[in-house]
């Protein structure tokens, strides 16, 4: 459940910032050099947030320009670092919710963080997907429906297995959430992606009685995860006593 983050620099003092930092954050960070790799990695992976040197990488501007430009990263933090040749007013006009310039100082990059983590952690909350093995109906605008497996699941969408071909356009979407008290969630998704038997749906609406299971439902399976995550630790704290 770690936040990730990737990193665009060549610079050395930078790197060292911002690795301390994020570490002391708890978030994982990811470095790349050069900004091509960089937009590439951003169009194959969501990630919570990204950090741009913009002036001492050449073309980070284009990276800060490109990055949330990507329907998977649109909504990931970006924080643009800067050093003189580009203004804190274009770096926000490129995209970035927040501007640093050099050399960093401990007080504002804390400062940023202690903003950008909590957004972060809603854009993680909101991609995260929990594994899960759940029959799902869907129904085509002709009338057609059919039966699938769905595979995993956020609050943003899901991902089923099926040997239908799924049209492009709106599917209207219903399952039985797991609970003591079973209710079934109904609404509508979108075709976001597709392979030979496995396909990623974005929810576009849910009926309004259907969303307060819906996140009981996702905040149990996430108590359940950061229980299973601290367990070990909780086992070698007992051992050690």
């Amino acid at each position: 459940m770690a936040l990730e983050c990737l990193l665009l620099t060549g610079d050395s003092a930078l790197l060292s910032t911002i690795r301390a930092k994020f570490s002391e954050q708890g978030i994982e960070l990811l470095v790349r050099k050069d900004a091509a790799s960089a937009i590439e990695f951003s169009e194959r992976r969501h990630l919570d947030g990204f950090v741009i040197d913009c002036d001492d990488v050449p073309q980070g501007k284009e990276a800060l320009r490109s990055i949330p430009a990507n329907p998977a990263n649109k909504q990931s933090v970006m924080l643009a670092i800067v050093n003189g040749r580009t203004s804190v007013s274009e770096a926000f006009e490129l995209g970035a919710n927040f501007v640093l310039g050099k050399p960093i100082q401990d007080g504002r990059i804390c400062a940023v963080l202690d903003t950008a983590v909590p957004k972060m952690e809603r854009e993680h909350r909101r991609y995260f997907r929990h594994p899960i093995d759940l029959p799902i109906e869907l129904q085509l605008y002709t009338g057609q429906s059919f039966r699938a497996k769905m595979q995993n699941i956020s609050e943003g969408g899901f991902a089923i297995r099926t040997s239908e071909t799924l049209p492009e356009g709106v599917l209207s979407v219903q399952f039985d959430l797991p609970s003591i008290e079973p209710e079934t969630l109904r609404g509508r998704a979108v075709v976001v992606w597709a392979s030979a038997s496995i396909a990623g749906l974005r929810f576009l609406y849910l009926e309004p009685h259907c969303r307060t299971g819906f996140q009981a439902w996702l905040d149990s399976m996430e108590a359940q995860l950061r229980f299973r995550e601290s367990a070990p630790d909780s086992r070698m704290c007992s051992q050690n006593s």
